[in-house]
């Protein structure tokens, strides 16, 4: 059976650092959503006495992306085997648009494909797969979920989903071309004191609640924040000039998303959206305008079956 999936991008609206573990990991508050901005992830499955994976990598952004067993995709299904005590013969091939090091979730979401549609295939709950995921990596249990927008807390595995209204603005989103390395963020990170975290915390409740209700775009804007960026836009200078660059395009409104190195703005209306994506294209980065990706049933929403083709 062969299972076709679209795989999206997340942006994080909201990031504070709120604490560090023993194990040199750091605590977060988050909310994370997720963006129509996508890789397309094709997954060909039958049973067989022994297993056996190959993994195919195309599109504009394949040269980064290795097509070996270190490639998360990869290791999600030998995860999945792994966990079901399954065997199979597993083609996967992936159309790679989502750029890696983008602070966009790509590689995570990705391999939560994987195993969502492996589950389709040989009809595991996907549920069961959230401890899996979890051990993939901390952002790929927040695409096993069909919400748009999720909180996020502990190191970002603890997932709480937040519902949203009808009326949402629309992105655009600045990749640089450049990669940022998550840990070289986090080696520089210095925690907030907790004055600092009580402030944040307070305007991350004032978001969440703008979101719930679907508040006009303008009250958005002064809730968006990631404190990771005062650790990558002194660092790295390509950061920088597209976060300057896309605020001074869009009334000082800019984002960093995640640990770098995509930056992002919103914008009220999709028109709006494809004429400022449209403005800046001669920067040379990769500009895209973008939506927030809706899915609607747990884990059959952008799965097509393709057997018959």
């Amino acid at each position: 059976m062969k299972v076709t999936r679209l795989c999206p991008a997340k942006v994080n609206l909201f990031l504070e650092v709120t604490g560090k573990r023993p194990n040199g990991y750091h605590e977060l508050s988050t909310l994370f959503a997720k963006i129509d901005w996508a890789d397309t992830l094709c997954v060909d499955a039958i049973p067989a006495p022994c297993s056996r994976i190959t993994l195919q990598v195309v599109g504009p952004l394949a040269s980064k992306v290795p097509p070996t067993p270190s490639n998360l995709v990869w290791k999600a299904a030998q995860a999945f085997l792994d966990a079901t005590g399954l065997t199979a013969n597993i083609r996967l091939t992936l159309h790679k648009h989502i750029p890696t090091g983008a602070g966009l979730g790509g590689g995570s979401s990705d391999a939560a494909g994987v195993l969502l549609a492996l589950c389709k295939i040989f009809n595991q709950n996907p549920r069961k797969m959230l401890p899996v995921a979890t051990r993939l990596g901390a952002d790929v249990p927040l695409f096993m979920y069909p919400d748009t927008f999720l909180k996020g807390e502990g190191i970002g595995e603890k997932l709480t989903p937040v519902a949203c209204g009808k009326t949402l603005p629309y992105l655009v989103l600045v990749y640089p071309n450049t990669a940022v390395s998550t840990p070289s963020v986090f080696s520089r990170m210095k925690l907030p004191t907790p004055t600092e975290i009580l402030t944040s915390q307070n305007k991350f409740d004032k978001l969440l609640d703008v979101v719930r209700n679907g508040k006009p775009m303008e009250n958005w804007k002064p809730l968006l924040f990631n404190r990771l960026e005062e650790f990558v836009l002194p660092f790295v200078p390509a950061v920088k000039e597209a976060h300057a660059a896309l605020a001074s395009a869009n009334e000082g409104i800019c984002m960093m998303s995640g640990s770098g190195s995509t930056v992002f703005t919103l914008v009220g209306t999709k028109q709006h959206a494809q004429e400022l994506a449209a403005r800046l294209q001669h920067s040379g980065a990769l500009v895209f305008p973008a939506a927030f990706y809706e899915e609607t049933h747990y884990a059959n929403h952008g799965d097509k079956d393709s057997s018959n083709e």
